[in-house]
């Protein structure tokens, strides 16, 4: 902890019992950091981070906190942007009593921040699915969803055996997450020799899909593969697809089963398909939560109120058993086995992984049905 003087002397005495008065007055608390769109293009999913995380803190403390002292949160905004990321999460980390942080659900955020996770030795939970983020050997990240790798699994296998796709086109966001999901997914059908006859590219925030939907209707495809980073953008399109009278199966990345899709395409996301990783009736602890947030928030909850609902709780218990120090937060959740939370079940790998399959859903008036859950750990 950093005193600053700025003016005099200061006896040794009184600087000690300052010091000790600082100390203790950060030991009543355990400090976490959260990073969330909270302003930009994601806010409404940041939103539903946020109240997830408000939701987990306060229960904990309901309970009387960690081993008897309360956390406390502090959030900072990413913007969605890269810049922004990086100085939302050096200004959490520049607090010496935040002892882990919550980062970002975007995979390019998540890749800007990763140098400085792994010069500062902070744990680090993260939502971003890009397979890479765990993958460089940042031995102090911890993904609470399950990469892409296995969503891109779970939607090709689906879409062929299920949904008879036959000639697939593809629309993918140009960030680090739809870009790496469109090379995994064009691997996944080709693996099912399934042609890929359209596969484009757009930038986040496009509000005008109108030209990538006429290239996808003339390309003669018969589904829709969206690999698209915000439910805003996800939202957006689907409007205009129905707009232009395409008739297309569509199988859709998370974002397309998220409480601010159903929100914002309305009647427009119903009779399309998806993975995800949050189905409120997945299992009895997504129900309990389901009931929990609505009733806090008086809104549905999705995947990113049920990533960071799972972390704090992971944490709280590996902090209870373990305590706060970075070293023993590294070891505690990397030997975290069979926890049930929210978004499955938690069974962390050497790379930092706790999850490890995908649930393939059906959005049907306007609520998002499970079909199947498909475990990629057998």
């Amino acid at each position: 902890m950093t005193i600053k003087i700025q003016t005099g002397l200061v006896s040794a005495a009184v600087f000690a019992a300052t010091l000790g008065i600082a100390t203790a007055q950060a030991a009543k608390t355990i400090d976490i950091g959260l990073i969330a769109d909270l302003t930009g293009p994601a806010a409404l999913s940041g939103k539903h981070k946020v109240d997830g995380a408000k939701l987990a803190v306060n229960e904990i403390n309901a309970k009387g906190g960690i081993n008897g002292k309360k956390i406390k949160l502090f959030v900072e905004d990413d913007q969605g942007k890269n810049q922004a990321g990086v100085s939302a999460y050096e200004k959490l980390a520049s607090n010496q009593n935040i002892i882990a942080i919550i980062g970002s659900v975007r995979s390019t955020i998540v890749n800007a921040t990763l140098p400085y996770v792994a010069r500062d030795k902070i744990p680090t939970m993260i939502g971003g699915t890009d397979p890479m983020l765990t993958h460089v050997g940042n031995q102090w990240v911890f993904r609470f969803r399950p990469n892409d790798t296995y969503a891109s699994r779970a939607m090709a296998g689906y879409a062929v055996d299920s949904m008879g796709a036959k000639k697939v086109a593809i629309l993918y966001d140009t960030d680090a997450f739809g870009s790496a999901g469109n090379q995994l997914l064009k691997t996944a059908f080709a693996k099912d020799k399934t042609p890929v006859v359209s596969d484009q590219g757009y930038t986040t925030a496009t509000r005008d899909y109108t030209s990538f939907l006429e290239k996808i209707k003339s390309s003669g495809a018969n589904l829709l593969a969206t690999y698209m980073t915000n439910s805003e953008d996800e939202a957006q399109m689907l409007k205009q697809l129905r707009q232009l009278g395409l008739k297309i199966e569509i199988m859709g990345s998370p974002s397309i089963a998220t409480a601010v899709c159903l929100q914002l395409a309305g009647s427009a996301v119903n009779g399309t398909y998806g993975v995800s990783d949050f189905v409120a009736n997945g299992n009895p602890q997504a129900q309990a939560f389901t009931a929990k947030y609505t009733a806090a928030y008086h809104s549905d909850p999705d995947l990113f109120g049920g990533w960071v609902y799972d972390a704090i709780n992971v944490l709280s218990q590996v902090i209870a058993k373990d305590g706060t120090s970075g070293p023993a937060i590294q070891k505690g959740i990397r030997a975290v086995k069979g926890y049930k939370g929210v978004e499955g079940v938690y069974n962390f790998d050497d790379k930092g992984d706790g999850l490890h399959g995908y649930s393939v859903v059906k959005i049907t008036g306007g609520k998002v049905q499970l079909i199947k859950y498909d475990d990629f750990t057998k």
